[in-house]
């Protein structure tokens, strides 16, 4: 039994708890009466607002911050002499896996968004030719060709038709001047047309073997890396960065013409002085360093080697792993410079490093000199006597050198009258 107080205190805790209970029941109908008496516009506005931040929270998405992109090391991916690649350096490079290859995906503003598509829309459809198609031109080209094709030469050009011009053209001339038994095919979509056909017209005419033919890349880099890594660029997993996607795709269209068919490459701002029978897997030094005598660096814009030299297999290989869109020349001359610094000395790469005289007699930085005549006239005649003598080729720098106007006089003015083929026709 409980005690009188007990039950007292009992009686009194209950009564506070139904008390309360009783405020909160009034509470709550007097809140409910105070939200039905609200305008009907009112609940469709607190729904609205309900509905929103409920879209927001299902599909908003937390973006973690972008991890720093990885770097290819050269230690990891290049081919030792001891690595199956390098033993057989023609094994078919199909596989798919990440230790072989590893690019980030790297997140861009809208304008480069823009001109990723852009790239992309391009060389997909410089690629949509059938793989026979592109080999068959060419077989057939060289095979009509063959009884009187000394040389073979290439070019490309992946560009549209409205810049190429004269320069370009009497980088033909002074070629077809020095080898008129060469072939010559131009890569290039642009060119593989009407518009392009009434443009080589006059090479054809006059009986010089010249085709354009538009790229198949799948075929040109098939069993390469460059296949896996046109096949990612494809898809949109290569960043191609701020220089030029055709530029890039250029640097390594030359490396894989020459690797699948040999002969030699020439960029079409070079002016041909003197025939190359005489050279043979050899690369021209830009820049020399007159104190220890060795190059310090070399370029791309004139290459002759033989069909799949190794030489050529690591300049492929090189490109595929380290690519970088974002700076000048890193898929280019640097490249040539990397690769050729690391395997100088090693058994089976058999090449000649010539000097600069030889492609590139003034660099850049000295182009205009050879545009002008205001020089003092003892420079200009030992300068022209040099590149007489040691020269095979003139490389014009087109990229600091197209806006010039040739002086009557000059160098350059010299050359042409030399080198032209239709100037007294």
């Amino acid at each position: 039994m409980f005690h009188p107080m007990e039950q007292s205190a009992k009686r009194s805790q209950y009564s506070l708890l139904h008390f309360s209970f009783l405020q909160l029941h009034h509470l709550k109908r007097s809140m409910l009466s105070l939200l039905f008496s609200l305008p009907t516009s009112f609940f469709a506005l607190f729904l609205l607002l309900l509905l929103s931040y409920n879209a927001f929270t299902v599909f908003s998405v937390h973006v973690p911050k972008s991890p720093t992109t990885t770097t290819l090391s050269n230690s990891k991916f290049s081919s030792s002499l001891n690595s199956p690649l390098f033993k057989n350096p023609h094994l078919p490079l199909l596989q798919n896996s990440t230790e072989s290859f590893s690019f980030s995906t790297i997140q861009r503003p809208s304008r480069r968004v823009k001109k990723h598509k852009r790239g992309l829309r391009s060389v997909r459809s410089e690629s949509h030719f059938p793989v026979p198609f592109f080999h068959a031109r060419l077989k057939a080209f060289f095979n009509n060709s063959h009884s009187s094709c000394k040389e073979r030469f290439f070019m490309t050009w992946i560009s549209s038709l409205k810049g190429f011009g004269e320069r370009e053209l009497f980088s033909m001339e002074s070629l077809f001047k020095s080898h008129p038994e060469a072939c010559l095919v131009i890569v290039s979509k642009s060119l593989d047309s009407n518009a392009g056909t009434q443009i080589l017209k006059p090479f054809v005419s006059n009986g010089f073997k010249v085709m354009a033919v538009a790229p198949d890349f799948g075929y040109i880099f098939k069993d390469t890396h460059a296949e896996t890594w046109f096949n990612r660029l494809k898809e949109g997993n290569v960043d191609p960065g701020e220089v030029s996607l055709g530029q890039n795709l250029s640097n390594l269209l030359r490396l894989a013409l020459l690797y699948k068919f040999g002969g030699t490459y020439i960029d079409l701002d070079v002016v041909v002085l003197k025939s190359f029978s005489k050279l043979r897997n050899t690369i021209g030094a830009q820049n020399f360093d007159t104190k220890t005598g060795k190059w310090s660096r070399l370029n791309n814009a004139v290459l002759i080697f033989d069909k799949k030299h190794p030489l050529l297999f690591k300049f492929i290989e090189e490109f595929a792993l380290t690519f970088d869109g974002n700076k000048w020349g890193h898929n280019g001359p640097y490249l040539i410079s990397r690769v050729v610094s690391r395997v100088s000395g090693r058994p089976g790469f058999n090449f000649t490093v010539l000097p600069p005289s030889a492609f590139y007699p003034v660099d850049w930085r000295g182009i205009r000199s050879l545009f002008r005549d205001e020089i003092s006239s003892k420079w200009l005649i030992n300068k022209m006597e040099q590149i007489r003598k040691e020269s095979f080729a003139v490389h014009l720098w087109n990229r600091h050198s197209r806006k010039l106007k040739v002086v009557k006089g000059s160098i350059v003015d010299s050359i042409i009258s030399s080198c032209c083929i239709f100037c007294n026709i």
